[in-house]
């Protein structure tokens, strides 16, 4: 059984790379390479939107969510899932107008701020996105241990070398066209793998319930996630990335819409497995896993079509991961000439310590919590950046003020400033509407109050672009 499937998963990662490679150009310049600028439609726009942003994540989080806090908190998680997309496809159009060679949001950050604004965006999004990558290969090494006999080490290393492979020689061309038949893939095994563990689950008891938590408990929970999510994903730089490769404003609109509903739906659905594995009263283990309690309820054979939709959800999100990250590293060395094959070095140099990150098996879930945080005490400021009044001082602030709501919900309860810091770190591994709710508050608040009083016209892009 170890050999069949090891046989299966690497033909799987073969056909991946066979689908990347073939879509590169041999002779492709660093603007294509980093860009694809200009040459997507909005099928695969949206569908590359909806297989980047589906990690093996989703076989763990919204499953849980789904068992023990119920249908409000999970409707929170799939809204923060799709609202990214929703966003960029109308706000999209105004930076392609703005910026029509523009390769990252850090780019962007520069030319509505300067230099110091866009290296601290970078280094958020950078950071992001790395534990991002160190969260889908720890993931897929610990499905592997659950499903199979593989050892989870040689997994982690099958998907990142092979996904490396076809992202440093193709780029972003090579990961849009695996994205499409990702996507499909992952839909199909959704639902042969999903609809199989249904069939076979044990009657539901007389008294089952549907799982749930006190409304304001599950409102609360539910705005965490939408806030956290949706501004993490918006320092995604892949899914920046998509907003130039559009070939056109409507192929945006459109792809964003068709990767926001399709992602609202999986994630509804996949956590809607997790209710019933609730319902149904089956053992969720410890830590609780209710999607692969599902599994272990229906046929043996089932365990191989579900391995390889992890590995599928894995490929699809670090392929896309690896070539932001480099596209980033370019972007942000300010030099316009830099080699196609200084950018496939990056690439490969970014994976070392990842790789070696997950090869340990941490718990990046705290990192995680931490990130979010980080993303959502500066998202407004930067997204504000097209509006005429704006300046680097409110965007400044406006960083700062996020920084410091973060903490103060914490420093107010427990009489200290060294309590709220600790808070806004999530020692427990928790999210907590608090710090979110205070970073957005305050950084909102202070970045539209010093650009009514100061406001940075003559320096903004808005002014440069002539809107």
């Amino acid at each position: 059984m170890p050999y069949l499937t090891s046989a299966v998963l690497g033909a799987a990662l073969l056909c991946f790379a066979f689908l990347g490679l073939r879509a590169r150009r041999a002779d492709g310049l660093l603007d294509d390479y980093v860009t694809a600028r200009n040459s997507q439609g909005a099928q695969a726009i949206g569908l590359s939107f909806l297989a980047s942003s589906m990690g093996a994540w989703i076989l763990f989080a919204p499953p849980e969510i789904g068992a023990f806090v119920g249908p409000v908190a999970l409707a929170g998680y799939a809204i923060g899932s799709s609202l990214p997309f929703l966003i960029l496809g109308l706000y999209g159009p105004a930076i392609r107008r703005h910026l029509p060679q523009g390769r990252s949001i850090g780019e962007f950050a520069e030319a509505c701020y300067g230099g110091g604004v866009r290296r601290w965006v970078s280094f958020v999004s950078v950071a992001y996105m790395a534990i991002f990558l160190a969260a889908e290969l720890t993931a897929i090494g610990a499905i592997a241990a659950l499903l199979s006999d593989v050892p989870p080490s040689l997994v982690i290393l099958g998907v990142a070398v092979v996904t490396l492979v076809y992202t440093t020689l193709g780029g972003l061309r090579a990961s849009l066209a695996t994205d499409r038949w990702q996507a499909w893939l992952l839909l199909a095994l959704l639902v042969l793998v999903g609809g199989v563990a249904w069939w076979w689950l044990p009657p539901m008891p007389a008294g089952a319930v549907m799982p749930s938590i006190p409304i304001g408990s599950a409102l609360s929970v539910s705005l965490t996630l939408v806030i956290a999510v949706t501004a993490a994903n918006l320092f995604h730089q892949g899914y920046w990335q998509r907003i130039w490769a559009a070939e056109d404003d409507r192929a945006l609109g459109r792809g964003a819409l068709l990767g926001g509903a399709s992602s609202l739906l999986v994630v509804m659905a996949i956590g809607g497995l997790g209710i019933l594995a609730a319902m149904h009263a089956l053992p969720l283990g410890e830590p609780p896993i209710p999607f692969f309690a599902l599994l272990s309820a229906a046929p043996a054979w089932l365990g191989l079509p579900a391995l390889v939709l992890a590995v599928t959800l894995v490929a699809s999100s670090v392929d896309t991961l690896q070539n932001a990250i480099a596209s980033m590293a370019v972007a942000s060395s300010g030099r316009r000439g830099l080699s196609v094959r200084a950018a496939r070095l990056v690439t490969v140099a970014l994976m070392a310590p990842v790789v070696w990150v997950a090869l340990q098996g941490f718990s990046v879930l705290r990192l995680f919590l931490i990130a979010d945080l980080l993303c959502a005490a500066i998202v407004v400021p930067v997204l504000l950046g097209l509006w005429r009044r704006m300046s680097p001082l409110a965007a400044v602030a406006g960083g700062v003020a996020g920084l410091l709501g973060a903490v103060l919900p914490g420093w107010i309860a427990q009489g200290s400033l060294a309590a709220g810091v600790l808070a806004a770190s999530f020692p427990d591994s928790i999210p907590t509407l608090a710090p979110f709710l205070g970073a957005l508050l305050a950084s909102t608040l202070a970045s539209l109050l010093i650009a009514w009083l100061r406001p940075g016209a003559k320096f903004h892009l808005a002014s440069k672009g002539g809107a």
